[in-house]
């Protein structure tokens, strides 16, 4: 196997998409994608532009919704991609984005409400987590804040739950995955963790 030294434009080497609802500072409602999360325990650090709707809302109103999309919903999440709730535009988006207050309807989307937190939650995301941010801060170079998301609740469609638990099936559940700037589903499962508490039988050997 040879490797090559690359200098690669951006580094997303495959994650899960969400789309993060907030509150706007006039109680309507951001909806904004981005797929630089990770999760530890119960919070979920999140990775946002600092000069981002989304990280302006978050440093003056801490509550939000995780929401995870399947890969049937890439076209929505595009659909938002360009858009920005800020009013004038930044000057370093105004090339390539443009502003909309209403998120939910640019995208196709159905806003339920929650019940811990103020912003709303994505109807058509099977996955979605209410959740409080309890710390946030610069990262090394001051380029973007670091979040870390406390959840309070998760919501889960009953397709992806396995019956009688609180475990996700993840034979079930397939998150949008944004693989160097394309979107991708998961394919067929290839073995289990030695930790997982939802195994799956035993497959033969791969000939």
């Amino acid at each position: 196997m040879t490797h090559l030294t690359i200098e690669p434009s951006i580094l997303y080497v495959g994650t899960p998409v969400a789309l993060l609802s907030t509150e706007n500072e006039d109680g309507t409602t951001n909806l904004a994608p981005m797929s630089s999360a990770w999760a530890l325990g119960d919070v979920v650090v999140l990775g946002l532009g600092t000069e981002g709707q989304t990280a302006i809302n978050l440093r003056e109103r801490p509550e939000l919704v995780i929401n995870y999309p399947p890969p049937a919903l890439w076209e929505s999440v595009e659909r938002l991609a360009p858009l920005t709730a800020a009013d004038p535009v930044p000057a370093h988006k105004q090339a390539r984005f443009r502003h909309e207050r209403d998120k939910f309807g640019a995208a196709g989307l159905t806003p339920v409400a929650s019940e811990l937190v103020g912003p709303p939650r994505v109807l058509e995301c099977p996955l979605q987590f209410e959740a409080v941010v309890d710390a946030a801060e610069l990262d090394a170079k001051g380029n973007f804040l670091i979040a870390q998301a406390r959840v309070l609740r998760v919501h889960a469609h009953a397709d992806v739950v396995v019956p009688g638990t609180s475990h996700v099936n993840p034979a079930a559940w397939s998150p949008l995955i944004y693989n160097f700037r394309h979107y991708f589903g998961l394919g067929p499962e290839r073995g289990h963790s030695f930790r997982t508490e939802t195994p799956t039988p035993a497959r033969s050997p791969s000939r």
